[in-house]
This record gives structure tokens, sequence and C-alpha cells, in this order.
């Protein structure tokens, strides 16, 4: 009985209200505060982003390909996949790449404004600048499969001058910097991503030479193809710039395939043939590609939790998929129909799934969460969470009194546990 009645007493007094040092007018400033960081899509998107514009631009071109080559000479197998593909599933999905294409670009646009501290790091980043080409080729994808603009028109000239010209400006500032005084040398900064400025290029040429353009096409054929091939080697070296590349972002490298893929379509568009160049550089691709699914275990940690970085496996599919249309149009052999039929629904796969993993976790990718930021050592320690914020708890024990006082950010609100022992 003693001993029962030596044992301390604790009482537990809960009082949640307004911290006592603050005004009104502070807690108002506070929440608006909070709510305007939270909310905010602006914080939230980067270049990166524009791998979703990617994706569904190019597999805007990808259906566009299929109707534009329906008629009775193509083997059975190939016309029936090309009436599973209606005109009007092929516009209702233009029309879903332009509007998420200018809505980004709208965003992003904001983005300059009211945070241009933000893009200048992306600029100065060894990955994020190679995403600012990103916007450019996925509105010369558009162009290209747009259901209502033919090629050698007025408004195809104006628009392809609109895309091409910030192309060439990125080029002039990042390749000046590759090989001439400076700290962003190419065996510093490579990595599977600079090849965006690539196809940058290549995708450039293609479009001028469907306007009819050989010189302008060839120009940037050429200044991409150099590029290319310069940083295929620095790439294939294993150097400083693929070992900087976080382990979230390991799915860009399917751009390694990309690449040659798209030299291939470009180099047909210019030549009007698929002849052994554009052969030798979808052969290339086909490689890359199979070294690359051989090895899952790459890619294995980035697909623990889905990312934004995830639709960096389509685009690539997408682009190995056109030029397998090109060369079963060349070969007309099985195999090689058979292959374009795979590589064509692997990447009409692709793209539908990452749609459906980006609608499931619209909020997590779009927006930014209170608790996203959490301190968990300090959540672990205290096991109180708040509005999934990190509780800051002050605990003091004057007069064998201990008081624990914990303060949540988001509700302003104070709690105090008192714990008093007889």
């Amino acid at each position: 009985m003693d001993v029962k009645q030596s044992q301390n007493q604790i009482e537990l007094v809960i009082e949640a209200s307004f911290a006592t040092n603050q005004t009104p007018q502070d807690v108002l400033f506070v929440k608006k505060k909070i709510y305007s960081s939270s909310s905010s899509i602006l914080t939230k998107i980067h270049a990166g982003y524009f791998r979703i514009c990617l994706a569904l631009c190019s597999q805007a071109l990808l259906w566009k390909t299929f109707g534009d080559h329906s008629n009775d000479q193509e083997p059975q197998a190939f016309r029936g996949l090309l009436h599973a593909f209606p005109r009007t599933a092929f516009v209702l999905l233009w029309f879903i790449a332009l509007t998420t294409l200018l809505s980004l670009s709208i965003l992003y646009t904001l983005r300059c404004f009211y945070h241009f501290k933000m893009v200048k790091d992306e600029f100065l980043h060894h990955v994020g600048v190679n995403y600012l080409f990103a916007p450019w080729i996925s509105w010369l994808f558009l162009l290209q499969s747009a259901p209502f603009l033919a090629p050698k028109t007025v408004y195809y000239l104006v628009l392809w001058l609109v895309f091409v010209v910030p192309i060439v400006v990125l080029d002039v500032k990042i390749y000046g910097q590759w090989f001439t005084k400076g700290k962003r040398f190419l065996s510093m900064v490579a990595n599977p991503t600079s090849q965006l400025s690539v196809i940058g290029n290549l995708v450039g040429a293609q479009a001028a030479a469907e306007m009819g353009w050989k010189e302008s096409a060839l120009c940037m054929f050429s200044l991409g193809m150099a590029h290319y091939l310069v940083l295929f080697v620095t790439l294939y070296q294993r150097l400083s710039g693929s070992d900087r590349l976080p382990v979230v972002l390991h799915p860009v490298f399917f751009l390694f395939f990309a690449a040659p893929s798209m030299a291939s379509l470009a180099w047909v568009s210019i030549t009007g043939t698929f002849d052994t160049s554009s052969k030798m550089l979808f052969f290339l691709s086909l490689f890359l590609f199979a070294s690359l699914v051989s090895r899952p275990n790459l890619f294995k940690k980035s697909m623990r939790r889905f990312n934004v970085a995830w639709w960096a496996y389509s685009f690539p599919l997408t682009v190995l998929a056109l030029a397998s249309t090109e060369y079963a149009r060349e070969v007309k052999s099985s195999v090689s129909h058979g292959l374009m039929l795979v590589l064509s629904a692997i990447s009409i796969a692709a793209c539908l799934a990452l749609l459906v993993f980006t609608a499931l976790n619209t909020t997590n990718i779009f927006f930014v969460l209170p608790g996203n930021n959490n301190n968990n050592s300090s959540s672990r320690s205290s096991n109180l969470i708040i509005n999934d914020d990190p509780p800051a708890v002050l605990i003091t024990s004057p007069n064998n009194t201990s008081t624990i006082n914990v303060s949540s950010a988001s509700s302003c609100t104070t709690i105090n546990y008192t714990i008093h022992p007889n």
C-alpha cells in the first residue's frame, strides 16, 4: 500500500489555443503564407514535367502515322492495327496533348515570372537545363501531327520558326560551354538527359524536311549528329556525369535509344527513303533498347514510388515504335511487321499505364502537401504529428512539474501537456 501511495499520479491537461505571443494579424498572415506555399503549383512544377508532353505529343504523331498509311498495299496485320485507331481517337489524343502542353507551358511561364530564381537554378543544373528543350520538342511533335495544318503552309512555317529558334539559342549556349572556357565541361556535366539537346535538333530537322526545306533540315541534322557522336562517346566512358544522376532519374537512361531512333526518322524525312544510314541508326537503337531492358536492376529502385520521372519511359518507346513503322514499310517482311506491332503495342501500353498512375497520384505530383517536409526524427521521438506538420516540442520541468508544449504550424495551435506528481 505504501508503495502504491509513493507512486506519482499523472494528470493530463490538454489545452488547445492560439499561441499567446502571436497577434490575430500574425496568425492570419501565417495561415495565408502556409496556404499559399502548400497549394501553389508553381513551386512544384519544373521543366522535367514536360516529359508528360513529350510522351503525349510523340504518341499523337505515332497514331497519325498509322492513319496516314492505311492502304491496301499494307500487310493484313498492319491494316488491322491501323483500323484499331480511328481518326476520332487520334484527334482526341491530339487535343489532350495540346491541352496538357498548353497548360504546362502557361504554368512554367508564370513560374518564370514569380519564381525566377528556381528557373535560374534549373538552367544552372546539369540535368534541369536539358529539359528546357522538352517544351519546344513537344511543340514540334504536335505541329507535325496536327490534323488540320498542312506542312507547306505559311502557318506551319511561322510556327516552325517560333519553336526552333529557342532550340538554336539553347544550342549556342550549351554547346558553346562544352568546348570553350568555363566550368561546364562536357566530361563534367554529361548525363543521359544531355541527349535531349540532340533530339531537339533532330526533331527540328524532321519538321523542316516535311516543309521541303532540305537545306535547313540538313543543317540541323548535321549539328545534332556531330554533337551526338561526341556525347555518345563521353557517356559510353561512364564519366562523372552519369555517376551524379539520382536513382529516381534512372528512367532517363531510355533516352540512349531515343536519340538514334529520332536520327533515323529525321534522315528518312530528308532523303525520302529508309536507306542504309537509317537502318544502321535503327539497329543501333534496337541494340541499346535490348541492353537496357535486360538490366532491370538499373531501374528497380526508381520504381518503388511513382514519380513524374516515370514518363521518361514513354517518349523513347514511342520514337522507337515510329522508327519501326518506317522500317516495316521499307522491308515489308513478317519479321519487320511483327517487330513494329510489338514495339507499337509496348509504346501504347506504357503511355496508357502512365496516364492511369498519374491520375491516381495527381495530388502528390502537382501540389505541395504540408507533410512533404516532415522531420521524421522529431516525429518518431515525440510520436505526435498534428496535421502532418513536424511538431515543435518544448519540455520544461520547474518545481517538479513537467510541461510539454506542442505547437502545430499549419493550425497555429498550441497543446499543453502538464504532468503533476503527487
